[in-house]
């Protein structure tokens, strides 16, 4: 973990270029604590030493089945699978889980430094609380991600390459959902430090996977600046099927669809949802 200073900041951007139903705007002053933050998500190899001292069974595993992306699956096989009615490019798939991200006969020995998925956020609680921590606060999320830089999108800046043309963070590339082009070169999740850290030490606070927050989702912004963690924590940290904040964005965000890649973009999900791009980290 590293010591993230406190101090104050901007959080939310200026105007409604995004969704309204975010609840991105307008931009509120905020005071933040001193507070430690993990550097990366939690990798697999991480929540693989929390099951074996726990045994713990996450919630894909009751349920039997999780969202996975259709281009992570082999084409000749997904004739055979259940595809979401609602939303086609995710299939319901039997056996996948944190462990097998694909299903059965798919595993992560070759992905123990990617960050962990198929977790729901009540899988992050019981690990948060094997670990001695918390999930983190969009707001403190957010500070972490800006580290320091004002009026920008990304932990870095505004552009999405460096000076070389190379990629700074792992999302979609091509026409989505059909087409993904990997000029990032990863078609799914990314090691969680295939990129360089922001300024304040940090790796991969947007792009790559969705992280679940701390507080619950749709929270107007003024809302922050009385927030009590560790009252929010104590109400907070119960099994539930609540919806909850995530941040961050995935692999598979892309403006002509999901834009929510940003230092200030906003995102949620029910607890119990888990799928190949939702993941998380903790802070103490």
């Amino acid at each position: 973990m590293i010591l993230i200073k406190g101090g104050n900041f901007r959080m939310g951007k200026k105007s409604d270029v995004g969704k309204a139903t975010d609840l991105e705007w307008p931009e509120q002053n905020l005071s933040v604590k001193d507070f430690y933050m993990d550097t990366t998500p939690v990798t697999n190899e991480e929540f693989s030493k929390f099951i074996k001292e726990t045994n713990y069974v996450t919630d894909a595993e009751k349920i039997g089945t999780s969202y996975v992306f259709k281009l992570l699956i082999d084409e000749n096989k997904r004739n055979e699978l259940d595809k979401l009615n609602v939303i086609n490019w995710w299939y319901d798939i039997k056996g996948a889980t944190w462990k097998t991200p694909e299903g059965p006969n798919t595993n992560i020995d070759s992905r123990m430094d990617h960050p962990v998925v198929h977790v729901s956020r009540n899988d992050a609680l019981e690990y948060c609380k094997w670990a001695g921590k918390r999930l983190p606060t969009e707001f403190e999320f957010e500070y972490a991600a800006r580290a320091g830089l004002i009026d920008k999108n990304f932990p870095w800046g505004n552009e999405v390459k460096n000076e070389k043309g190379e990629w700074l963070l792992n999302i979609w590339q091509g026409k989505f959902p059909i087409t993904n082009d990997v000029e990032d070169g990863y078609l799914g999740t990314a090691p969680v430090k295939a990129f360089p850290p922001n300024n304040f030490g940090l790796y991969q606070m947007v792009g790559n996977v969705w992280e679940w927050q701390l507080n619950r989702r749709w929270i107007p912004l003024d809302k922050f600046k009385n927030f009590e963690i560790e009252k929010e924590w104590d109400k907070n940290n119960k099994i539930s099927n609540d919806e909850y904040a995530l941040r961050g964005g995935s692999f598979l965000c892309t403006d002509d669809f999901c834009a929510r890649y940003r230092v200030f973009s906003r995102n949620g999900n029910s607890a119990k949802s888990t799928s190949s791009n939702l993941s998380f980290r903790c802070v103490k």
